[in-house]
């Protein structure tokens, strides 16, 4: 007698997992399978074998054994999964915010996946520095449902396992930190839900960049340049050095201060009849308009394009990428480049340890 599962399985099953399980616990056959996919019978054949040989993994067995025992036995639907099926208002699943956040943990070089037997809860651990250890903990249902999607693996499973990332980890962290970005832009999200509307700028730094004024997204957590200077190369070196990052962020500066020194003079020329006042007020900002000015220009066409929009517009490289009509990837290799322009424009100016602007 054939079962009938109690609860659709979670989305984030993959589609081989769930043909197992309908295999293996609702009791369809083989050719029932194919039959229903359209595919031939020893596809269905593979995936079950390939899935069964995983069950030595005790990440892979767990993860399977829920899954059968919540949504295929003739009992209360357990809520041990629940948590991952819950939305949050940002449009992503839990699932995937939580499994982003133990995936890129797992991306740094060096960076492991600890379960012990018997143990709730599972920890990255990764030695960034000689005497300092960071930490990421998740729990063992999540560590699981990792394991079941192939995006973490462990060579030689023991007491103490050790699980590192896969290249389809990489691949589904990539993906998923892209949706994320790109249902934030859509939405309009600038880091402040409940903030004042931030302010636009009048006209860009070069003519013909937009037709439409830009929206500065002012006070964010993090920019672009402290998402990049995480990330580290095959030699485990950051990819942007601290002298690049404050490079970018002197740049930033500047253009903020113009930004906000132009709405302050517009403010006193409001409520004053006398220029002068105005005209104190604007002398910083034409000031820092005219250092930003220059530092585009002297670093060319095409570096500037990205430079003021990731290092003062903050818009994310993916954004800038597909806005500039350049290919996937290549944005971050050509914002370091842009950067090491500007550092060198800063360091001939007032020095290398000088970053006052």
């Amino acid at each position: 007698m054939q079962k009938q599962p109690v609860s659709p399985l979670p989305s984030w099953v993959p589609e081989d997992v769930c043909r197992y399980l309908e295999h293996t616990e609702a009791g369809w056959s083989i050719r029932h399978l194919a039959r229903s996919a359209n595919c031939h019978a020893s596809t269905i054949l593979r995936q079950v074998r390939r899935i069964e040989a995983r069950r030595d993994d005790p990440l892979v067995d767990g993860a399977l054994y829920s899954l059968a025992t919540n949504h295929y036995a003739d009992m209360a639907r357990s809520l041990q999964y629940g948590e991952f099926r819950d939305t949050i208002p940002n449009g992503m699943s839990a699932f995937e915010q939580e499994a982003t956040r133990v995936l890129r943990g797992l991306c740094h070089s060096g960076a492991v996946l600890a379960v012990a037997d018997g143990m709730e809860k599972a920890v990255v651990v990764r030695e960034a520095e000689l005497d300092t250890v960071s930490k990421t903990v998740a729990s063992r249902s999540l560590s699981e449902a990792l394991a079941l999607c192939d995006w973490i693996s462990c060579a030689s499973p023991g007491r103490l396992s050790r699980y590192h990332i896969t290249a389809s980890g990489r691949s589904a962290v990539r993906t998923m930190m892209a949706a994320g970005e790109n249902r934030a832009q859509k939405a309009g999200i600038t880091g402040f839900s409940d903030g004042p509307k931030q302010f636009e700028t009048q006209r860009s730094f070069r003519e013909g960049n937009s037709k439409k004024p830009r929206r500065v997204r002012y006070g964010l957590a993090e920019s672009p340049l402290d998402t990049l200077a995480r990330l580290h190369d095959r030699e485990g070196q950051p990819f942007l050095s601290a002298d690049l990052v404050s490079a970018g962020e002197r740049l930033r500066e500047d253009f903020e201060l113009a930004q906000i020194g132009d709405h302050l003079a517009l403010g006193q020329n409001q409520f004053s009849t006398e220029q002068c006042g105005a005209a104190i007020l604007a002398s910083p900002a034409e000031a820092a308009k005219k250092r930003a000015a220059k530092a585009l220009n002297d670093i060319g066409i095409g570096l500037s394009d990205i430079a003021l929009r990731c290092c003062c517009h903050l818009e994310g490289l993916e954004v800038a990428e597909r806005q500039l009509g350049w290919s996937a990837r290549s944005g971050k290799v050509v914002l370091r480049i842009a950067l090491q322009q500007l550092k060198s424009h800063y360091d001939a100016l007032s020095g290398p340890d000088d970053l006052i602007g």
